[in-house]
């Protein structure tokens, strides 16, 4: 049985409107089949993860094969993301710049820390990184730009959650009753206290609740342009990101990291105004 894709309510909703255009939407689903953890995926595992048809992932797969997005490996029937998708990925990054505007300073707290600071955006359920520095530490989480977390017990998707207007929680608290019923009163009280650590402290936790051998602090970054809130974190093994550690001394820390990335941003921003 094929995965169920993630689409929220406007995308159904836009999905009857004569305007909509199906080959599009399957052709982005298959492309979002590869996660970065994946370098080749068969043609049996990309009609699995999509949960479309194999007759029409072979004409998918023909067709951005044909334009560049894809990579095929005939003998072995594999495909694989072709430069064509990484050029609109770092189109996207580039034209936001946050991530090398943001580096400097998430280095630092890298260091300080002894951790991985990471800055992510939301994509509907699941934050997405952008950013991520790595300290020298031996021990560190081997997360990279692309990969993907859950929103709702992470530090990062709390931090996001925090940042967001009460409409838009709301229809995401709709979404993860409809789709994780079984989690959601837990995953519910944990947006609650991340919304009550918040307003005290001014930074959200996760201590051993996504991973058991993981904790992290996050704050959201409003950049004051209209657009969504970013979370920044800063993540390590639980057995020593904890106590006094983590809420004096990184947490606090990475709130002044949260504003002076903040500051710089909207200074690049009025400079290119």
């Amino acid at each position: 049985m094929g995965r169920r894709r993630e689409s929220g309510p406007d995308a159904r909703a836009a999905a009857q409107d004569r305007r909509y255009v199906t080959a599009l939407a399957r052709g982005l689903e298959v492309l979002r089949c590869f996660t970065p953890r994946d370098r080749w995926l068969k043609h049996q595992e990309i009609a699995r993860r999509s949960g479309l048809p194999a007759s029409t992932v072979s004409r998918l797969t023909f067709t951005l094969a044909a334009l560049g997005y894809l990579r095929h490996r005939e003998p072995s029937g594999e495909y694989a993301l072709a430069p064509a998708v990484l050029a609109l990925g770092f189109s996207m990054l580039s034209n936001f710049d946050i991530g090398r505007i943001a580096r400097p300073w998430m280095q630092a707290m890298a260091d300080h820390a002894q951790a991985a600071i990471s800055l992510g955006v939301r994509r509907e359920l699941s934050m997405v990184y952008v950013a991520h520095c790595r300290s020298s530490a031996r021990l560190t989480l081997g997360l990279d730009v692309g990969t993907r977390l859950p929103l709702a017990n992470t530090a990062m998707g709390r931090a996001v959650w925090c940042g967001l207007q009460v409409a838009e929680r709301e229809r995401l608290s709709a979404r993860l009753a409809e789709e994780q019923p079984e989690a959601w009163p837990a995953l519910r009280d944990g947006l609650a206290r991340a919304l009550e650590q918040h307003a005290r402290c001014g930074y959200v936790t996760s201590e051993a609740e996504w991973e058991s051998e993981i904790s992290a602090a996050g704050v959201p970054l409003d950049l004051g342009d209209g657009r969504e809130p970013l979370g920044l974190t800063c993540g390590g093994p639980a057995s020593r990101l904890q106590g006094a550690l983590l809420h004096e001394d990184f947490a606090p820390r990475l709130v002044e990291t949260a504003q002076r990335i903040t500051a710089a941003i909207q200074g690049a921003q009025w400079a290119d105004d």
